[in-house]
């Protein structure tokens, strides 16, 4: 696929070119073709320029690249809302420790734009580090603040850091009108909400359902780093969060306590955490609905998972 730099050419959208000033989008008109290729752009000028020239609503999906069927239900959700998709497909160094595996995270931009040209993408920006971050690693970043230090946050220090940062920068370059982010990184979801009501950012953040595997396992772009014994292992946590979401019928306590005994038959499966929250995040509350969230390295591979619970409100 051919890396276009838009220049000063109005941007193609499906059938129709879209003029500055001039497009807007309308449901049922210039259709878009299977196939439909993206402009691609890797610098922050060529984007301004495509950006620009874009139909409005902006839809914009953040991705790492190795895009599998759950950035598919992203891209989806975002091209049915908006007139111009967005993807970014940037593996951020930030968001990486020490001893994590940033090195050998999957990237594979050509299978990526040839799966954003299926989704009708309009616009993948596929930035460098250099582009990201000219002047090297930022000394200003963004603290999540106390949602940011426990689950993921006290497993894996300074990631939410790394994640808010490069979501504000992305957000600031883009200008998109709504974002989609899976509800598989749930904490992640829960703190770049709190991110926009807490710096008045005007964009809606959309939640996206979990997409599975037939047999449960949440998609994940770490999953081809699975042996098929890890694979088979790590189903334990889909599992333990489906024996949790039937035993919610006897309350929250009941269903905690049904994953963890999942869990703890569980062989190959190093769990780090098992958490009842309320939706926020916030401790769980008595009834009513909450959010089971679980991860836990199988093999050489973290994995996380979670899930609504739904249980009785008790009447006080």
């Amino acid at each position: 696929m051919t890396v276009t730099d838009p220049g000063h050419a109005p941007v193609r959208h499906g059938d129709a070119l879209l003029l500055p000033g001039r497009a807007r989008f309308q449901p049922g008109h210039a259709p878009f073709r299977p196939g439909h290729a993206p402009i691609v752009v890797s610098d922050r000028t060529a984007l301004d320029r495509a950006r620009d020239r874009a139909a409005e609503p902006v839809a914009v999906v953040m991705t790492m690249g190795a895009l599998h069927a759950g950035h598919v239900a992203l891209l989806r959700q975002a091209r049915a809302r908006a007139a111009t998709v967005i993807t970014t497909i940037f593996v951020n160094p930030l968001q990486f420790g020490p001893n994590e595996d940033f090195s050998r995270y999957p990237r594979t931009l050509s299978d990526d734009l040839a799966r954003c040209a299926d989704e009708q993408v309009d616009i993948v920006y596929a930035p460098t580090a250099e582009v990201m971050y000219p002047h090297g690693q930022p000394n200003t970043r963004v603290n999540p603040g106390p949602l940011g230090e426990i689950l993921e946050g006290a497993s894996r220090p300074g990631f939410f850091h790394g994640v808010l940062t490069v979501v504000l920068k992305l957000l600031h370059q883009t200008r998109p009108d709504v974002a989609f982010f899976g509800e598989k990184d749930y904490q992640q979801l829960a703190l770049v909400r709190q991110l926009v009501r807490d710096l008045d950012l005007e964009v809606e953040i959309v939640g996206v359902p979990t997409v599975r595997e037939p047999d449960g396992l949440a998609l994940s772009s770490r999953n081809r780093y699975l042996s098929p014994a890890d694979r088979s292992a790590a189903l334990a946590l889909s599992r333990a969060l489906r024996t949790a979401a039937e035993a919610g019928a006897h309350g929250p306590d009941a269903a905690l306590a049904a994953a963890q005994r999942v869990l703890a038959r569980a062989d190959g499966v190093e769990l780090d955490y098992l958490t009842l929250t309320a939706p926020d995040l916030s401790p769980a509350p008595g009834g009513g609905e909450s959010r089971l969230l679980v991860a836990a390295r199988v093999g050489t591979t973290r994995l996380i998972d979670n899930m609504v619970i739904h249980s009785p409100t008790v009447s006080r």
